[in-house]
C-alpha cells in the first residue's frame, strides 16, 4: 500500500536571492517527479521563508529522499537541513 511522505527543508537565509539560478532545474526536476506520480504537492513557507516543504506518494521515503540528493537547492547549498517523515493522511483527498 502506498504512503505520503513529507519532505522537509530547512532553507538559508538569503535562499530567496540566491534560488534564481537554480529555479529552472529545481522546478523542472519538481514537475518530472509529479508526472510520475511520485510528488503530489510542493512548496515554500512564507513570512519567514525559512522552510519548504514538498510530498510524496510512494511505497516508502527513497522516492523523497532521492528528490532531495539531485535537487539543485541542495547541491547547491540553498538547503541548510533537509528530512523526510512518514506522514498519516487522516482526512482529504487522497491521490489513487
Amino acid at each position: 500500500m502506498k504512503g505520503y511522505y513529507a519532505l522537509f527543508y530547512d532553507v538559508t537565509d538569503d535562499y530567496l536571492e540566491r534560488r534564481g539560478e537554480y529555479r529552472a532545474e529545481h522546478l523542472r526536476l519538481a514537475e518530472a517527479s509529479r508526472a510520475r506520480g511520485e510528488m503530489a504537492l510542493g512548496g515554500a513557507f512564507s513570512a519567514p521563508a525559512d522552510q519548504a516543504l514538498l510530498v510524496f506518494r510512494g511505497d516508502g521515503p527513497e522516492t523523497a529522499e532521492e528528490f532531495a540528493k539531485n535537487d539543485p537547492y541542495v547541491k547547491n547549498g540553498l538547503v541548510k537541513k533537509w528530512r523526510v517523515r512518514t506522514w498519516m493522511v487522516v482526512i482529504g483527498a487522497q491521490m489513487e
